[in-house]
């Protein structure tokens, strides 16, 4: 026999129980505040308790966010400056990263923030990261010097997919070999 739950829940029981899962969820993927918010809303829309509206809940989770905000568990400037470094790490454009950044609710001021700080350390971080995608892909200077014209097309347009604009990928695209891997060990 399933038991029967007719315990109304407190106020400051709710707002406890959404505290832990937001750190619970907070320790485990350092999110944004946006996607902790997301997750909240899903979680306590899901459970669909009779009697509470929607509006009530979203106040009780930006009470929450609020609170975590405030004691630094969770940070977007952080989020979108760790974000960064690894997605350059990985070779990503400046374009791709402020996309992904955007799309994960971070702040516009946040974005421009992080943007600046990546080209005050590099001016030409998309050269850099491009050739990283060419290595990483074996396509333009990376590929065999008979190869190179015939899949020219190709390789540009996977440049574009990754978010580098046509001045980038053409410079990139007319590297020497000898050039190309030069740089590839400075990287």
């Amino acid at each position: 026999m399933i038991p029967i739950r007719n315990k109304k829940k407190t106020l400051q029981a709710t707002v406890d129980e959404m505290r832990n899962f937001a750190l619970a969820y907070a320790e485990k993927y350092a999110p944004s505040k946006q996607q902790l918010k997301t997750y909240l809303l899903k979680k306590y829309l899901k459970v669909s308790v009779l009697n509470v509206k929607k509006k009530d809940v979203t106040n009780l989770i930006d009470i929450v966010l609020s609170d975590l905000e405030k004691n630094k568990f969770i940070n977007d400037q952080f989020y979108s400056d760790s974000k960064a470094k690894s997605m350059i790490k990985r070779g990503s454009s400046i374009n791709k990263i402020r996309n992904y950044l955007i799309g994960k609710g971070i702040n516009s001021e946040f974005i421009k923030d992080t943007v600046n700080k990546i080209q005050d350390k590099n001016s030409d971080q998309d050269f850099f990261s491009a050739i990283k995608i060419c290595k990483k892909k074996r396509i333009g200077p990376a590929r065999i010097e008979d190869n190179r014209t015939l899949f020219y097309k190709k390789d540009i347009s996977l440049l574009a997919r990754n978010g580098f604009d046509f001045e980038t990928s053409k410079k990139v695209m007319n590297i020497k070999k000898d050039d190309y891997l030069k740089i590839i060990k400075l990287l």
